[in-house]
Parts: C-alpha cells; sequence; structure tokens
C-alpha cells in the first residue's frame, strides 16, 4: 500500500537529520495517513479512504466528502476517489 494520501496526493518527502555537529543523514518525512470512513450524502453510500489528517480537516471545512471531491482536481486525486467523483457527477446529471 502507497504512502500517499487518496484526497490530497500528498505522500512522502525526503530531507536531512542534521546532527548537533552539522553531519547530514538522509531521512523520509512520512505523512500523518489515517484510514476513516467518510459518508456521501448524494449517494447515500460510506467509502474507506486513507487519507492525511490535514486531508480530513479539508473535507470537514468545505462541508463533506461531496463538496471536496467536486472541487478536488482529478490529478491529485487515486483512482478510488475519481470513481467516487464520477459516481457523484452522474448522480447529479440524474438528479438535475
Amino acid at each position: 500500500m502507497a504512502r500517499r494520501c487518496e484526497l490530497t496526493g500528498k505522500g512522502v518527502m525526503s530531507g536531512n537529520n542534521v546532527s548537533h555537529a552539522n553531519n547530514k543523514t538522509r531521512r523520509r518525512f512520512l505523512p500523518n495517513l489515517c484510514n476513516v470512513t467518510l459518508m456521501s450524502d448524494k449517494l447515500g453510500r460510506q467509502f474507506r479512504l486513507r487519507i492525511s489528517a490535514h486531508a480530513l480537516r479539508s473535507v470537514e471545512h468545505r462541508g463533506g466528502l461531496d463538496a471536496f471531491l467536486v472541487k478536488a482536481r482529478d490529478g491529485e486525486l487515486s483512482t478510488k476517489a475519481r470513481r467516487i467523483k464520477r459516481q457523484l457527477a452522474k448522480s447529479m446529471v440524474a438528479a438535475s
């Protein structure tokens, strides 16, 4: 399983550990990923996603999973999230 947020695309970054003697060794900065179940109001379903804590706050700020996916770019979404977005778009068109 990749260490990448399914909604924002945030992934592993690399950098240096710097000691007091200014020795530099490579290290990895891992994203704070959480397994969460988010509810889609329009689809009436729950979806299990692995997203970062930052993305979870963004979803809540925008007003839920549906509102977040409508505004999100497809390039940063995972294939699972893109599939949910497509289902959401179809249900909105059918409701109109």
